[in-house]
């Protein structure tokens, strides 16, 4: 028996160690930018390239975060239908209420929860479906960084809004200034510098296009499906 603890004492260690130095090597601080109009004008470059026109005049859309989140987003009525589970809720994207259309049963403080889930729930996944198209939003800050790899990228801060005020991202972008990965700097994420590519794009009625595909490490896709 105490062979066994030496053994399972042993592999935490290694674990714990493991994981320390993965935390070492991957960790990043937030790098400087240059902010000002080359900035800018690279923000617009890469949301031409995306057709951002053309997400602005998107009425409709609809998709599914993971396969376990649905949502169903009418942006002329700024109203989302955010399904999970059994639960089913109709936000007001504006004023920022909310209605549970099902469990129709449940206790007000029950509805409360539900609808501070979901907006926590569509701030984060609708960020993986059109993050690019907000890069002008209010209360965004744009710079040029370059990496010490020698990549150049687009940093994107939010000074307020969301659920997570003061988080950074920085876009790398291809040839034809299309977003092929992002770098992020955020509150939810342990380590800093988390790069995710940005791929798979699919194109919308409207003509705007849509990345399907995010992959972290060659492994774990925060992936979006049923686009429509």
């Amino acid at each position: 028996m105490k062979k066994l603890f030496r053994i399972l004492a042993v592999t935490l260690l290694m674990l714990i160690l493991g994981l320390f130095v993965f935390y070492l090597i991957k960790n990043e601080s937030l790098p400087q930018g240059t902010d000002g109009p080359e900035a800018d004008n690279l923000t617009l470059e890469m949301m031409e390239s995306l057709n951002k026109s053309a997400w602005d005049t998107t009425s409709e859309v609809s998709w599914t975060f993971k396969g376990i989140h649905h949502y169903e987003w009418n942006r002329t009525e700024n109203s989302v239908l955010v399904k999970w589970d059994e639960n089913e809720v109709l936000l007001n994207t504006v004023n920022q209420t909310g209605v549970v259309i099902h469990p129709e049963k449940i206790r007000e403080e029950g509805k409360e929860k539900l609808i501070k889930q979901a907006f926590g729930y569509f701030n984060n996944d609708s960020f993986w479906l059109c993050a690019p198209f907000k890069a002008f939003d209010p209360g965004t800050e744009r710079s040029l960084v370059t990496f010490k790899d020698g990549r150049e990228g687009l940093k994107i801060t939010y000074t307020s809004g969301g659920s997570t005020p003061g988080d950074s991202y920085v876009w790398i972008l291809d040839d034809n200034h299309k977003p092929k990965s992002v770098k992020m700097w955020v509150s939810i994420l342990p380590l800093g510098g988390m790069e995710f590519t940005w791929e798979s794009y699919l194109t919308l009625k409207s003509g705007a296009m849509i990345a399907q595909d995010h992959i972290l490490y060659n492994g774990v896709n925060i992936d979006l499906s049923q686009i429509n």
